[in-house]
């Protein structure tokens, strides 16, 4: 076996999009992506003797400036059918090599593995790696097997979610795909307006018409836009790779809410990733074991509508880091740890403010009751 730097595309794509949880973070385009928001791939596999792909990687080359250092990133990488094959240990000599060329001090990385396998944790732990105090990729994610026919799928939606997919159609919102700027411009118009009500970040419209540039191929991308009255009201941004599809971003006005535009764009979403050949739809991030989540949970309302629609919850192994400058590293350890304590604090602030005003407001009311008694 052999570490080499992989510049072939097809071959990549084909052999990690053939892994078991599809990880499009890990495609040959990612890498592109990735370069498009200040990052340089460097995309590494271990070949056989017949040239064919054993293990590979994706890895995001990034600065971090208050550390004046650079480390590597592979997001839900590296991509091996057994954590304890020798070509894993084949690919991570060859990745730290570069390390060292490049002064990088740690290679992060987030498994596409699930909570509780021991034996990646193991594997892990024996190469050296250390559990992260910081998980870039969301690790809990609800997942949707959409194998089965149409009608099977709707039959297990809850009952709400079936009415509300044909009560949109009654009410004449109408859902076509997205095409060429103008619709992009509309859908992210939609998306700042809905980052506003929800609190979510928002790239510049650049990033997105960047993805869709970049895996326009074979129609991996796909914008699908809901219209009511001849007005886009809502949209969602789909994308697939091999037997995986995802629900990237969703964008919603909340001046039309009540004809349930976002029941109907899911149901589409899903029929496109089915017309494809797709397996299993992504909704993406709900709360760590969200069965004992509450509404005190950020995520809780948009769990409450995913699971609407079937499926199941799935958790991700935590990040690992692999040291290769022990005393860079440790600052790092410790600028995490000093970030999470500030963020305690301010939300404790911010917890404390709320209740003071909920208190205020309770005060206020009862002053009229007061006066009269």
């Amino acid at each position: 076996m052999e570490a080499r730097f992989i510049t072939d595309a097809q071959q990549w794509n084909d052999f990690v999009a053939a892994s078991p949880y599809g990880v499009i973070t890990q495609a040959y385009e990612w890498g592109e992506l990735a370069r498009h928001a200040g990052s340089n791939p460097m995309r590494v596999g271990v070949v056989d003797e017949s040239g064919k792909l054993c293990a590979a990687m994706a890895i995001n080359i990034s600065k971090m400036p208050m550390l004046r250092s650079t480390y590597f990133y592979a997001p839900r990488g590296p991509i091996v059918d057994d954590p304890d094959s020798p070509a894993l240990t084949v690919l991570l000599n060859f990745v730290k090599a570069e390390a060292r060329k490049q002064g990088a001090f740690m290679l992060k990385i987030d498994p596409p593995a699930e909570e509780g396998d021991t034996h990646w944790v193991s594997a892990l732990t024996h190469r050296g790696f250390r559990l992260s105090p910081q998980t870039i990729h969301a690790r809990s994610e609800w997942i949707l097997d959409i194998r089965p026919e149409e009608k099977e799928l709707l039959s297990k939606m809850k009952e709400k979610w079936r009415y509300n997919i044909r009560l949109a159609a009654r009410k004449g919102v109408t859902v076509r795909r997205g095409e060429g700027r103008l619709d992009l411009e509309a859908f992210h118009t939609i998306l700042r307006e809905t980052s506003i009500r929800d609190q979510f970040f928002v790239h510049d419209l650049d990033h997105y018409q960047t993805l869709m540039d970049i895996f326009d191929r074979d129609d991996q991308v796909a914008l699908f836009l809901a219209e009511f009255e001849g007005k886009p009201i809502a949209g969602i941004f789909m994308m697939r790779y091999g037997r995986w599809s995802w629900y990237r971003y969703g964008a919603s006005s909340s001046q039309y809410r009540n004809v349930m535009p976002n029941h109907l764009l899911q149901w589409n979403g899903m029929q496109w990733a089915r017309s494809h050949g797709c397996w299993y739809y992504n909704f993406l991030g709900v709360p760590v074991h969200p069965e004992q989540s509450d509404s005190s949970d950020p995520l809780y309302g948009v769990y409450t509508f995913k699971r609407g629609f079937g499926g199941y919850d799935r958790l991700s192994l935590e990040a690992y880091d692999l040291p290769y400058n022990p005393i860079v590293y440790e600052l790092y350890r410790r600028m995490i740890d000093f970030k999470h304590w500030r963020d305690q604090r301010q939300s404790a602030k911010e917890a404390a403010a709320r209740e003071q005003e909920a208190s205020a407001q309770t005060e206020k009311k009862a002053e009229p009751q007061a006066s009269k008694a």
